[in-house]
């Protein structure tokens, strides 16, 4: 039987090999690896181009700064339109407008995003051409803002290329070929289908109303005499002067009044309040009805100086800065937007040429804004709420038909 036996300075190093060898095999066998720092990136696979409708998923990979995979379970979302995504899965159902939506599927984790573009494409090619406004109406002199909208046999909105060129048919003024903007001539009447889109051998036509003056004002009956008209509730925080009646119809809920002021007479939930109700429905429904004369696009007022007219949007209408009405006494505007409005802090409503701000009108699809500071002119006639930050004032009214009228601090509200 033999012995061996090793110098102690060589049973040293092998004390420490060993550990480390079970270590490495430790290591191996439960994949362990270095560990990630922080979440730093996010990025979003694939970039697809998919026909409308099509169905794809998307998937997110994390990485720390130095490039490792860090585990993540991001919230999914849209930003820039295209489709819809399943928040969770990331499942994306592309949608049935076709263009390139750069950068909108986003998945975001622990306040870090990553984003992925997304074209969309039409089964087939442009078959229709829709005109809109259809009709549009202005006075003699005006303009009209036309625009065009393409669709595919099966209806589906498609890009219209080349761009349409723009002629009138059957009289009633002139168009710019390539913007679509009509100026009525010196003769009225209704033109039928005068205004024509065409692209590629496709055509779409529009009708266009020339009046000698524009429509009077609405009448607002026995809500003349209102500031402030609401459904629910009005309230006010501090400082506000409203220099007129206020009602409240079905509601009846007034708060706020003092520290705020009125000058006028408060009916809530009563049959002179529920009278007012129905005469701001018949004027809403008034301007509701008027021909569309220009499309406002972009839908942002700031900036420009504006005819008498009515000007639309349709979904909401914004003013940053200030917008100048620019026309006689007998002037009138309407503002038609389907949803919201909203002003930004400091906006004006300006009057120039003797203009008067009680002919001045904003029909409001859903709810208005007004932004804090904002100096504002005309009547405001909303289908459900108003909202008066803190200093904005009105030389109008606010008259709400379902929701509430809501004031901050130092607001005023006076008759035009």
């Amino acid at each position: 039987m033999f012995t061996l036996t090793a110098p102690p300075r060589r049973l040293a190093r092998l004390a420490v090999i060993v550990p480390l060898a079970a270590l490495l095999v430790v290591a191996c066998e439960h994949n362990l690896g270095p560990t990630p720092g922080p979440l730093a990136t996010i990025t979003v696979t694939p970039n697809p181009t998919l026909p409308i409708g099509a169905l794809q998923p998307f998937v997110a990979t994390g990485r720390d700064a130095k490039g490792n995979l860090v585990a993540i379970t991001p919230t999914w979302s849209i930003v820039a339109g295209g489709g819809a995504i399943n928040s969770s899965s990331g499942l994306f159902t592309a949608g049935n407008v076709a263009g390139t939506f750069t950068l909108t599927v986003q998945a975001t984790s622990g306040g870090i995003s990553g984003r992925a573009t997304v074209i969309v494409t039409s089964p087939g090619g442009l078959a229709t051409i829709t005109v809109t406004p259809n009709p549009g109406g202005t006075v003699v002199g005006g303009t009209i803002q036309y625009s065009a909208e393409g669709q595919d046999a099966n209806g589906v909105v498609i890009p219209i290329s080349p761009a349409a060129t723009w002629s009138v048919v059957s009289g009633g003024g002139t168009i710019n070929s390539g913007s679509g903007l009509f100026t009525a001539g010196t003769s009225t009447g209704t033109f039928f289908n005068t205004v024509r889109a065409t692209s590629g051998g496709i055509s779409g036509f529009a009708t266009a109303i020339v009046t000698s003056t524009a429509p009077p004002s609405p009448l607002l009956g026995s809500a003349a005499t209102y500031g402030i008209l609401a459904g629910t509730t009005v309230t006010c925080v501090t400082g506000g002067t409203i220099n007129a009646d206020i009602g409240i119809s079905p509601g009846g809920a007034l708060t706020g009044f003092g520290p705020c002021t009125f000058t006028g007479t408060a009916n809530l939930a009563n049959a002179a309040a529920a009278t007012a109700q129905n005469d701001l429905t018949t004027a809403y429904d008034n301007l509701v009805a008027r021909p569309c004369g220009t499309v406002v696009t972009p839908a942002d007022l700031g900036g420009r100086t504006l005819a008498p007219g009515v000007y639309c949007a349709a979904s909401s209408m914004a003013v940053t800065g200030t917008v100048t009405l620019n026309g006689p006494a007998n002037g009138v505007w309407v503002f038609q937007m389907g949803s919201t409005l909203t002003t930004g802090t400091g906006a004006n409503i300006a009057l120039s040429g003797g203009a008067l701000a009680r002919n001045v009108w904003w029909q409001v699809g859903s709810s208005a804004t007004l932004g804090t500071g904002t100096t504002f002119r005309g009547n405001i006639l909303a289908f459900t709420s108003i909202t008066l930050n803190d200093n904005a004032t009105m030389l109008g009214r606010a008259l709400a038909r379902n929701g509430a009228v809501t004031l901050g601090t130092n607001n005023t509200i006076t008759l035009p």
